[in-house]
């Protein structure tokens, strides 16, 4: 029986052979032709050549070694018992060359011999393992080079059958082993199917086992599974196994020190390792030290060895991912060099090798042309992918990789110069790559996604919605095969992000912009400080924060948008390939903040920006219009802040070469159509010929003697026109930008209709805004403003449109306001949106005699933030009792209500994506309530006929100004609106502070009094207040001629206010609980936190429970006991408040006004949150409790009004300061006057109470302070 040796003997033999090739030379030499030995050294001689050829990379040594096989097999001829060891020897060279230059041929002759040798060793024969598993390995060679799956699994049942059988030595087991698991992971590659690349590991791992530390083969089993281990944390992402793949590389570099002739193995592969944590982790130093490992490969692999091109290849790729990362050119540009030097030692043809090289040459190509923009770049990678393509047979494992390369550049030329058939393409190799990877592939997701990308440019291009759908949906699959952990789920999260941005731009849905948001920002927290792709996520996310604020006008959005862009600009360096696009986005989002907020040094900075991305963008750059036409918008913007001239004539000059570079076609020429016009309209506007009537053209000829040659024609308002028309036909009516279309066309055609004055145009510019109330979608930003333009114009023209345009702005505002999340941080976009349109839409009404409409109107668009958040707290009694369907939706409403009433202004981004559930859950329920018999308005704007209860106990008065003058208008509870014309001008409203009180009497009250009587108003009745504008913050109740013999207001009727009409309506509905007990609390702080201290508040709070004390359960809450939270749990545990201390008005920031408590402020935004139990009745013994926003007072956000809203129905507050003194006075008399002998306190009493004590209080105190306290409420 013959000796078997171990694999490691068997590798020493190898080694001895590989000395001795010319001692077997000469010993062939020495015998003769004929020999019986000739072909035992034919065989070592070529079995020699074949290791020299493996320690040296001489191709020539294995060539002859395969001649010398060839003519020792013809002397062992079929039958010869010694036959079986030459066939084995001859297959296992065959398979070296195939490996070295991919002859096909000579897979396949390999294992037609390794089948016949085989056959010397039936069932039960002690070698028959070793021939197995060498058949094995060779079919699983011929399934990577051909991709025939039978090949594989083939080649897996013949190792599993190995492995059961006796092995003739323990140290053939690893080996085995090992080989099985090789082509498990290969198989997974194929297939997808975890369960083999699992199965792979372990066997590696037991592999290992049986090779421990000092065995030769160690580094195998190690170098194998740091591959496996490698494969499964680009599937999976967990982090743990590609630490454990780098420690194992490092381990087999160990074994193979210096001198080794296996060590650019190792080196290699703990380089691809650390490339891999690299763009995982972005840390530098592993990329560095990939880049080391697969330099000191490189001369360990002299010219002319075998493997060399694949060392220069991997170094190129090394190379390129620090180009992507710092930007250096170098680095690229070697890469480049590297990849060609490796495409000439490619083996000419290798089904593997040759493709694989012409392939990494693309990819640096395409990325050289996407750094600097040479389209020969692009085109050669192009012709490169073409090149592989066709050297990858149909099943080819990598042909799909192929595919995608060649897919990718098509799309990106197509980009580049816009023609569709690139496109096409692209799109249908994008499909044929999805079919070689099936589900399960570890390669699909890239797929799905390289597809959608593709299928949204073409949507871009020609519109097909089914395009964009299927983009979306391949989006979406992507991103579930990348689960929480998998490296590129960052890529899938912005892919679906991208998408949704887009199909809101098309469809105006803002649930798409909300989700987009959410989902970079899980892409941005995958890419932590450092890594390679946080600036382009920084950029993403803040591309779409920016969009939103233009949609909603948050300015949180924008601030926001514009921290991201800094730090996306501060990780793209000079150099950095994504610079320009950087300077570009941060430019755009100082502009917007400019326009926003006017601040000189942020048009500055962005114009700054947008000149360095323009230098970065030279002629030929894909982004050369992009920058042309945000430097001109923003030197337009900057002409019309400072007047300079030559911005005007600069930005003209700059959109004219955006708009040449989108000829008739391009997916954007609308956009530069749209900007030319608008900078062609400023400078007709600004230089413009007016007239041709003779005498003022003599006149014009004469100034343009004195003047400098002026450029503007009417040519430039007719081209813009024009170009703003075409610009409209592009916007398809779901687009979210087609108000801004619209905006700039209606403006340019009333221009024109000024200047010119033809019909025609002014007939166009109405008929076009008459389309506005039809959009489909909610009402954006851009709508909003497109319907306040519409009113400007038609009042400017006394249009017939006028009113349908208030109501359409009016709408618009609502839809707006209730997109935003109910947070005092959106106020100001609020109070911006609010400004006087309201007061302009009653004032349009009254003038068309439409009083019940001017109701209507002035109380949809005032205190528009306290509506929004009143619908939370609607009353849902009519509802629960409806039905079971009404009380099941009354509970849904309860609680989302519940939800959004907690959460006023604790907004925040991690909570974001819940409250817009939660709005779309709302929106749902409010639908559905809606669609109940009787409840058809639920929520919508009140009806005259609603609002008209208001006036059940006596008539209110609206008081109002406008732009377009200045009216009164009494409401009855039983008759028809009386108006009151008002004979005052602005002017001498903001004189009113001299003389005030009879200047208010005499332009105001007394007409109204007048009507009052005429409509039998009886003396000593109540009237209500309810003042817009201006005349919020004067005191009308004290209005009066303050003559002898002569009645001021206050001697004829007792004067409360309402902030508006729906608040009198809600605090009438509110029914007193009259059986059960009254609680009344008395709170009190005369030493406030940092405040100044008020001497009386004790004596106060003790005059109040000497009246009230015996009639009600009664607490007194004061010094260290009346904190910020004491104050509010006495709030919601008592119906009856009295409040003595400081008021702190913020008319800035009005949710912050305050009550000043021990620790610190008592703020309108905690009142809100709170929740009272029947509220009846407060007392604000307090200054300036009544002043809100210096600059939105129709937003009425101040104390009174927020207790109001809290549920109170009475209030009584103060217009300016209190003196501490008064405030006992009046207090005391006050209550006196409340308390009756019913045993009850009825919140009802309170306005005559105040009316009786101000009355006995007038010969004591000056009259400043009997003015100071008013009532609001029932």
């Amino acid at each position: 029986m013959s000796t078997v040796l171990s694999t490691e003997d068997t590798e020493k033999c190898r080694a001895v052979f590989a000395e001795q090739v010319e001692e077997f030379r000469a010993i062939l030499q020495n015998l003769s032709p004929g020999h019986y030995h000739c072909a035992t050294f034919l065989d070592a001689l070529a079995t020699g050549l074949r290791e020299r050829s493996k320690q040296r990379g001489i191709p020539s040594d294995l060539d002859e070694a395969i001649r010398l096989h060839r003519a020792a097999l013809l002397l062992r001829p079929t039958g010869h018992p010694e036959r079986r060891i030459y066939l084995t020897s001859f297959a296992i060279s065959l398979g070296d060359r195939f490996k070295q230059r991919g002859i096909p041929s000579d897979l396949d002759e390999a294992i037609e011999l390794d089948r016949a040798a085989l056959l010397f060793y039936p069932s039960g024969h002690s070698a028959r393992s070793m021939y197995i598993s060498n058949l094995a390995i060779q079919l699983g060679d011929r399934f990577k080079q051909q991709g025939m799956l039978s090949d594989l699994d083939e080649a897996i049942e013949l190792q599993r059958a190995a492995l059961l059988l006796p092995l003739l030595s323990d140290s053939h087991r690893p080996g085995y082993i090992g080989s099985l698991a090789v082509n498990l992971r290969d198989r997974f590659t194929l297939r997808g199917v975890l369960s083999d690349l699992d199965e792979a590991i372990e066997l590696h791992r037991a592999a290992l086992l049986l090779r421990p530390p000092g065995h030769s083969l160690r580094f195998v089993s190690l170098d194998n599974l740091g591959a496996s281990l490698l494969d499964r944390f680009q599937q999976r992402g967990v982090m743990s196994d590609l630490d454990e793949a780098i420690e194992h590389n490092r381990a087999a570099l160990l074994l193979r020190p210096p001198g080794h002739s296996d060590r650019p193995t190792p080196l290699n592969n703990l380089a691809m390792s650390l490339q891999n944590r690299f763009q995982q982790w972005s840390i530098p130093s592993d990329l560095d030290e990939a880049i080391e490992h697969h330099r000191a490969a490189l001369p360990l692999c002299p010219p002319g060895h075998s493997y060399q091109f694949m060392h220069l290849n991997n170094l190129a790729i090394s190379l390129r991912d620090r180009f992507q990362q710092w930007g250096m050119p170098s680095d690229l540009d070697e890469a480049i060099e590297l990849n060609r030097a490796a495409l000439l030692l490619t083996p000419l043809g290798h089904p593997d090798h040759h493709p694989m090289s012409l392939c990494n040459l693309a990819v640096s190509l395409g990325e050289r042309f996407r750094q600097r923009d040479v389209l020969s770049d692009l085109d050669g990678a192009i012709q490169l992918y073409r090149a592989a393509l066709l050297l990858h047979l149909p099943c080819h494992s990598n042909r799909s990789m192929c595919l995608n390369g060649l897919a990718n550049g098509l799309g990106e030329r197509f980009t580049q110069q816009g023609i569709l058939s690139d496109l096409d393409e692209a799109i249908e190799l994008h499909r044929a790559a999805l079919l070689l990877r099936p589900p399960g592939h570890r390669h699909r997701s890239g797929s799905l996604t390289d597809l959608a990308s593709s299928l949204r440019g073409r949507f871009k291009q020609q519109g097909v919605l089914s395009d964009f759908v299927e983009a979306i949906e391949l989006h979406r699959a992507a991103l579930l095969l990348r689960p929480p952990g998998h490296p590129h789920r960052r890529v899938s999260l912005s892919g679906v992000a991208a998408s949704l941005h887009e199909r809101f731009e098309q469809q105006g849905v803002l649930s798409d912009l909300d989700e987009a948001i959410e989902l970079y920002r899980a892409a941005l927290l995958l890419c932590p400080p450092g890594h390679h792709f946080r600036g382009g996520s920084s950029d993403n996310l803040a591309i779409s924060l920016s969009v939103r604020f233009q949609q909603r006008g948050v300015p949180f959005d924008l601030d926001e948008a514009i921290e991201h862009h800094r730090a996306a600009l501060l990780l793209h360096l000079p150099g950095h390939s994504n610079r320009s696009g950087s300077l570009h986005n941060l430019a755009g989002s100082l502009a917007a903040r400019f326009q926003q907020r006017g601040i000189p040094s942020d048009l500055d900075e962005a114009i700054e920006l947008n000149r360095a991305a323009l230098i970065l963008r030279p002629s030929g750059h894909s982004d050369r219009s992009q920058s042309f036409t945000s430097l001109a918008a923003n030197l337009g913007g900057r002409f019309k802040q400072r007047g300079i001239q030559s911005d005007l004539d600069e930005a003209i000059e700059l959109n004219r070469a955006a708009l040449s570079l989108c000829p008739p076609g391009h997916s954007n020429r609308h956009i530069y159509l749209s900007n030319l016009a608008i900078s062609l309209g400023d400078r007709s506007k600004e230089r413009g010929i007016p007239s041709d009537l003779d005498e003022a053209v003599e006149l014009d000829k004469a100034a343009l003697l004195l003047c400098p040659p002026q450029r503007g024609v009417p040519s430039d308002l007719d081209e813009a026109i024009e170009l703003h028309r075409a610009a409209l036909l592009l916007s398809p009516p779901s687009c979210s930008f087609r108000s801004r279309s619209f905006n700039n066309l209606v403006i340019t055609l009333v221009d024109r209709f000024k200047q010119r004055g033809m019909p025609s145009d002014h007939d166009e510019a109405f008929r076009l805004c008459l389309e506005l109330p039809n959009i489909s979608h909610a009402a954006s930003l851009d709508d909003f403003r497109a319907a306040e333009l519409w009113t400007t114009l038609a009042e400017e023209s006394d249009h017939g449109s006028a009113l349908v345009a208030y109501q359409t702005a009016l709408k618009f505002l609502d839809q707006h306001v209730a997109l935003l999340s109910s947070s005092s941080r959106h106020f100001d976009a609020v109070k911006k949106a609010t400004s006087w349109l309201a007061t302009n839409a009653f004032s349009c009404s009254l003038r068309r005699g439409a009083l019940k409409t001017a109701v209507e109107l002035v109380e949809y668009g005032r205190g528009v933030f306290w509506t929004q958040l009143a619908r939370f707290r609607t009353p849902l009694q009519d509802l629960s009792l409806s039905d079971d369907t009404g009380a099941a939706l009354a509970e849904d409403f309860k609680r989302l209500s519940f939800y959004f009433r907690d959460a006023f202004d604790q907004f925040t981004e991690d909570k974001s994506t819940q409250i817009r559930q939660l709005t779309i859950q709302w929106d749902d329920v409010v639908s559905r309530i809606r669609m109940l018999p009787n409840f058809s308005r639920f929520l919508l704007p009140p009806l005259f006929s609603d609002l008209q209860k208001a006036a059940e106990e006596g008539p209110v008065i609206i008081v109002n100004g406008s732009l377009y003058g200045f009216d009164a208008l009494i409401i009855f509870s039983a008759q028809d609106p009386v108006h009151v014309l008002l004979d005052i001008e602005w002017i001498e409203v903001y004189e009113l502070s001299l003389d005030i009180l009879r200047k208010l009497w005499h332009c105001i009250v007394d007409p109204v009094v007048q009507a009052l009587r005429a409509s039998n108003v009886h003396p000593g009745s109540r009237i209500w207040w309810c003042p817009t504008a201006e005349f919020t913050l004067l005191p009308l109740h004290a209005a009066g001629p303050y003559e002898r013999r002569r009645d001021n207001l206050s001697h004829i009727y007792i004067s409360s206010y309402t902030p508006t009409l729906v608040t009198l309506v809600r605090a009438r509905q509110q029914v007193s609980q009259d059986a059960s007990p009254q609680h009344f609390v008395a709170i009190g702080q005369g030493n406030p936190d940092g405040g100044k201290e008020l001497k009386c508040v004790a004596s106060e709070l003790a005059v109040v429970a000497q009246h009230v004390a015996p009639v009600v359960s009664f607490t007194s809450l004061a010094d260290s006991h009346s904190t910020v939270q004491g104050a509010l749990d006495a709030f919601s545990r008592n119906e009856w408040l009295h409040l003595a201390c400081h008021g702190m008005p913020n008319r800035r920031q009005p949710f912050e006004s305050s009550f000043a408590m021990r620790d610190g402020p008592l703020m309108i935004k905690d009142i809100i949150r709170t929740h009272l139990q029947n509220p009846e009745f407060t007392f604000l013994s307090a200054c300036h409790t009544t002043v809100g926003d210096e600059y939105s007072p129709d937003e009425l956000i101040h104390l009174a009004a927020a207790m109001q809203f809290s549920g109170f129905r009475s209030v009584i507050g103060s217009m300016w300061s209190v003196d501490d003194e008064v405030a006992q006075q009046v207090v005391s008399a006050f209550y006196r006057n409340l308390v009756d002998g019913s045993g009850r306190l009825d919140c009802t009493r309170a306005a005559g109470a105040l009316h009786k004590a101000i009355k006995s209080l007038r010969k004591k105190i000056p009259l400043e302070q009997q003015i100071v306290f008013v009532h609001s409420g029932v």
